[in-house]
């Protein structure tokens, strides 16, 4: 007859679960690009209509881009931004604007 020997008890068969950390999701940064006809005012405008900031802040991203190439208008989600871009690039064509917005991930 064996005796019990606890050492020699194993666990066979069971999985241990791992936690996984929920991603966040990536963000996009909305850049608006300098050019030499898109008024310094419809970049402002536009910055306070679709993107909802203050005039100062608007003005203060306005020039950003106006000294420095690009700015960043906001960063949203994906689909967000992307929308944003395409927004804004249509109201920019009606108003002969040529306006020129990317994506970025963040």
């Amino acid at each position: 007859m064996s005796r019990y020997d606890p050492d020699q008890e194993r666990d066979e068969g069971v999985v241990a679960e791992r936690k996984q950390k929920a991603k966040k999701p990536r963000r996009w940064k909305v850049l608006l690009h300098n050019d030499d006809y898109t008024t310094t005012d419809f970049v402002v405008d536009i910055l306070m209509q679709h993107f909802h900031k203050s005039h100062a802040a608007a003005t203060h991203i306005m020039l950003q881009v106006h000294h420095k190439g690009i700015g960043v208008a906001g960063v949203y989600s994906r689909e967000v931004a992307e929308t944003k871009v395409a927004e804004v690039t249509k109201a920019a064509r009606s108003k002969g604007m040529p306006l020129m917005l990317t994506t970025e991930a963040e």
